[in-house]
């Protein structure tokens, strides 16, 4: 016999099942504690990683192409383990023991590269004003840099998305989970917005030191707001087994049948069984779905199946519809999840290339304060913040008035994709006239006579994209996704941002190998061409995006929630 779910504590250890009394938990008195946590870990978390480029060139020797690179590959790092805290969570220990385990981890890694701020043996000499001999960081150095590094981008790639998967699991509501998502990305770029300015500013004019050991502070702050929340948390359906396993056994099941002629009868097929109270009663019975036909074989029921508990002698032969109905979920959602992953390569390679671009700009603001060249992104999050803001509380309150609907997860995403193209042609634009100005000048100096706020429109543009873009894709996934796997469905995001960091960097080291366009110095190369060629990508990223969002079919979200309530009225 299948077996059957149960409702557990997301804050109990062993996954107990609970008394009804406590299964009434979660809503909107335990969203402070999960959006206090969230903006707390990641203050810190943009605190060190958003100035890193800067801490590796000042403090480490290295040259500005070869820091970006260890930025994009450690960010690409930080987002490919969000995908294994959701296969811990959602198959072993739950959202609660990863994301308060993945913060300490964290911690120490932000203790660690303070450490490497404060003392002098941790890192190479600095170099000397005006010469042009500096002494490479030795092995020993990079050990304990990367192992801080590795520390730090574990722990907040097992928090960031995995708050998100239990914040949602807090509310029944589509509508809810969607106001839900607003406001953990509002948290989220709110958050970095002071790390980029405040902390970034202490970083680079004050003290190393001090700016993370502010950063550490603010992680202990955000794991504590978070285990203070622990009772007011709600239970969430888990399975006794993993999910990805069952995933697994379609596919084995699936093949081993693959001669047996398939059926149009219901009958024919396995639906699981329920046991509620002393009565075991079967499933609905529908027909698997056309789509993959072959996989329906999995479900298929031959002579030698049709014994009693048939699926739990032998799993890897029998699977219920169900299942197979999720794998194939999984795999219809796959042509969305590469148009994402084809989205965030232009905006990594912008976000780093930005950086490169402030550090041969004018920072100066008045006579006294200078702009940190790592806090230009604050452009982008800023206006990410104040398009989620003006989304949810003018944007959707309008449209249910006017035409009665709202923006559907794929329409906000569209908008995004659209928004990105605008920005990466920007951002050619105005690298043209910095290099024009450069060139007029012919100057030796570390900056051209033109202000870093030239950059801010292009980020800006990214940063409203974003703001549809990123919410959409969440919520997307999280509708879509099969119930037993919603800690990974937000963690898919975090999948193609990892990736994206590693195809940027590929993408620019193609860039360095087959053309000029890319130097140590980027006075001397062309990086409006490099903005050029991603913009056309991103276009026709863009054109291949359409195409998959009108073949694509939403399932029944509002029969998903009748049989969420429906289950939480059997327990």
């Amino acid at each position: 016999m299948e077996k059957s779910a149960q409702f557990v504590d997301e804050a109990a250890p062993n996954h107990h099942v609970q008394s009804s009394s406590t299964i009434n938990n979660g809503g909107w008195i335990s969203f402070p504690f999960i959006i206090g946590s969230m903006a707390g870990l990641s203050l810190a978390a943009a605190g060190w990683n958003n100035n890193l480029i800067v801490y590796l060139i000042q403090e480490f020797n290295m040259n500005s192409v070869s820091a970006a690179k260890v930025y994009n590959m450690a960010n690409g790092c930080s987002t490919i383990f969000p995908i294994l805290s959701a296969v811990v969570a959602d198959s072993f220990l739950g959202c609660f023991s990863v994301i308060w385990i993945s913060s300490f981890i964290s911690l120490l890694g932000v203790l660690l590269l303070t450490f490497t701020a404060a003392n002098d043996t941790l890192r190479p000499p600095k170099c000397l004003d005006g010469s042009n001999e500096c002494k490479n960081a030795s092995t020993f150095h990079l050990t304990i840099l990367y192992a801080a590094l590795a520390l730090a981008y574990l722990g907040n790639g097992g928090t960031r998305f995995t708050i998100g998967s239990m914040g949602a699991n807090q509310f029944y509501k589509p509508n809810h989970q969607a106001i839900f998502f607003n406001w953990y990305t509002f948290a989220l770029y709110t958050s970095n917005v002071i790390g980029s300015t405040v902390l970034l500013y202490i970083e680079d004019n004050v003290s190393w030191v001090l700016g993370f050991a502010i950063c550490a502070a603010f992680n202990i702050l955000g794991l504590a707001i978070f285990l203070s929340g622990r009772r007011f948390y709600r239970h969430i359906e888990t399975q006794q087994e993993s999910p990805f396993m069952s995933l697994a056994r379609v596919v084995a099941a699936a093949i081993r049948k693959y001669k047996e002629p398939l059926s149009l009868e219901d009958e024919d097929y396995c639906h699981g069984m329920i046991k509620q109270d002393n009565d075991v009663t079967r499933t609905d019975l529908t027909n698997p779905s056309k789509f993959l036909r072959f996989l329906n074989r999995a479900a298929l029921m031959t002579e030698e199946d049709k014994q009693p508990d048939r699926v739990a002698a032998e799993p890897w032969r029998l699977c219920t519809v169900q299942q197979v109905e999720d794998l194939k979920i999984l795999i219809k959602l796959i042509p969305i999840w590469t148009t994402g992953l084809l989205l965030c390569t232009p905006l990594v390679i912008q976000a780093s290339l930005a950086i490169l671009q402030a550090l041969k700009m004018d920072r100066q603001l008045g006579s006294n304060f200078k702009i940190p060249a790592g806090s230009v992104m604050v452009f982008t999050l800023i206006s990410t913040c104040i398009t989620i803001t003006f989304t949810d509380r003018v944007l959707s309150p309008l449209l249910n008035r006017c035409i009665r609907t709202s923006l559907t997860p794929l329409q906000r995403v569209g908008i995004g994709h659209v928004l990105t193209v605008l920005s990466m042609a920007l951002s050619a634009l105005v690298e043209s006239k910095r290099i024009k100005l450069d060139k007029s000048f012919h100057q030796n100096s570390v900056a051209v006579p033109m202000s870093v706020f030239w950059l801010a429109p292009q980020l800006a543009i990214s940063g409203i994209g974003l703001a549809f873009h990123s919410p959409g894709y969440v919520g997307f996934y999280y509708q879509e996704f099969p119930g037993s796997l919603k800690s990974t469905s937000t963690a898919m995001v975090a999948v193609f941002m990892g990736a994206a960091f590693y195809l940027g960097n590929g993408v620019m080291d193609l860039v360095q190998r087959v053309t000029g366009w890319l130097p140590e110095n980027i006075d001397n190369g062309r990086l409006d061409n490099v903005f050029w060629v991603i913009c056309v990508l991103g276009a026709l990223n863009f054109v291949y995006y359409l195409v998959c969002a009108s073949l694509y079919k939403y399932k029944n979200v509002d029969q998903e929630l009748n049989d969420s309530i429906d289950k939480i009225d059997r327990n």
